[in-house]
């Protein structure tokens, strides 16, 4: 049975229309904080690397390229810790919101399945439950769904998007666990994991849940899902890649093959230099510290508290009132961000304000907060 158009929720940005068109009658312009997109250029061996792939007039591998899936490999143990994770064991995607989305359905899941999600989530958890005719759970706690056989599918999500929380290796080590007992596959969100601001993530690194510490000694039933849009400014390209558990992968594989999901050839060039170079990645992370710490000061000097936060692009930020009474006082000062509300009931007093704009646009509103200290 195919799936209903009402089925699905409205596009929830399509409610900050009329908030966008206050910001931006703002006699300096707008600034947008609202969306994660990247504003700031594509690494020029990025972009070398997908000038010299150009000519590529046969079909490309769903699977990806053994130079990329060799990379996905190197780059999981240098820089997350990762170790016996295989080639056979990685995925390219076309980008990672379509797997985020696709994944209950490409598992199998139905009617009578429950796939469950962070409590303050990126709404396309939920909305891949539904794709897939299954039931969604909006929680945090493990406790709430570990001894129950309807659950399938758990989404873990650190860093967070929005709240910016990381999760501790003993918090994934139980999720880990308690899926097991269950049957359940784990998939982990780790889009975020390579901009981590403060202690001990900023120097100990943010826990995979391919992490030996996490997992064990196996990776049977997990996936780490991520994607280079924010670490190399590569959101144009759809540059992602899923990677664990082999049979998982399989089977993922088999189902995208027939569905034509493969990511282009010139792509996979691309991902493969920019996985191998981790000096652009540590360029661009002081990028967005730097207007961070313009941003935040500001946003906690006009009486905003700032929660959770401590890695990823965005700040959690409450005044303490409805979100949509926060979105308006933003707007009045030209300034667009996320309201909480859009990821889920729990952050209904919050706003995500994003640091993905250029400088002079994040100096800009925090001198516009700045008046009204």
């Amino acid at each position: 049975m195919g799936l209903h158009p009402g089925s699905l929720p409205d596009f929830p940005w399509d409610s900050l229309v009329p908030f966008r068109e206050r910001a931006r009658r703002h006699p300096d312009g707008v600034v947008d904080l609202s969306v994660g997109t990247p504003v700031d250029p594509t690494p020029s061996l990025i972009q070398d690397a997908l000038r010299a792939a150009a000519d590529a007039p046969g079909y490309p591998t769903t699977h990806g390229t053994a130079a990329l899936r060799k990379a996905v490999v190197e780059w999981f143990a240098r820089t997350r810790g990762v170790t016996g994770l295989t080639a056979d064991a990685v995925l390219p995607t076309v980008g990672s919101k379509e797997l985020v989305a696709w994944l209950p359905s490409l598992l199998g899941l139905g009617e009578g399945d429950t796939v469950v999600h962070p409590a303050t989530a990126y709404p396309t958890y939920a909305v891949g439950a539904t794709l897939a005719g299954a039931s969604a759970l909006a929680t945090d706690a493990v406790e709430d769904w570990a001894d129950r056989d309807d659950v399938r599918l758990v989404w873990v999500n650190s860093p967070s998007n929005p709240t910016g929380a990381v999760l501790s290796r003993d918090h994934l080590r139980a999720v880990v666990e308690a899926a097991r007992r269950i049957g359940a596959v784990v998939a982990s969100d780790e889009c975020y994991a390579a901009l981590a601001w403060d202690q001990p993530w900023s120097d100990g690194g943010v826990p995979s849940i391919l992490d030996p510490e996490v997992c064990g000694d196996s990776h049977g039933g997990l996936l780490a899902v991520y994607s280079l849009s924010k670490q190399s400014s590569l959101a144009g390209y759809r540059a992602a890649f899923t990677a664990g558990n082999p049979a998982l992968i399989a089977g993922l594989l088999e189902t995208r093959k027939h569905a034509g999901m493969i990511v282009p050839a010139p792509v996979q060039a691309a991902m493969t230099v920019a996985l191998g170079d981790d000096d652009h990645v540590a360029a661009q992370r002081a990028v967005y510290r730097a207007r961070r710490e313009v941003l935040l000061p500001a946003i906690r000097g006009a009486g905003f508290t700032v929660s959770g936060s401590e890695a990823g692009l965005y700040l959690w930020a409450t005044r303490d009132e409805d979100c949509w009474d926060t979105i308006e006082w933003l707007a009045d000062r030209g300034i667009v961000a996320a309201p909480g509300s859009f990821y889920g009931t729990a952050g209904a007093r919050h706003v995500r304000i994003a640091l993905t704009a250029t400088d002079e646009r994040v100096q800009e509103a925090a001198r516009r907060l700045s008046k009204d200290r």
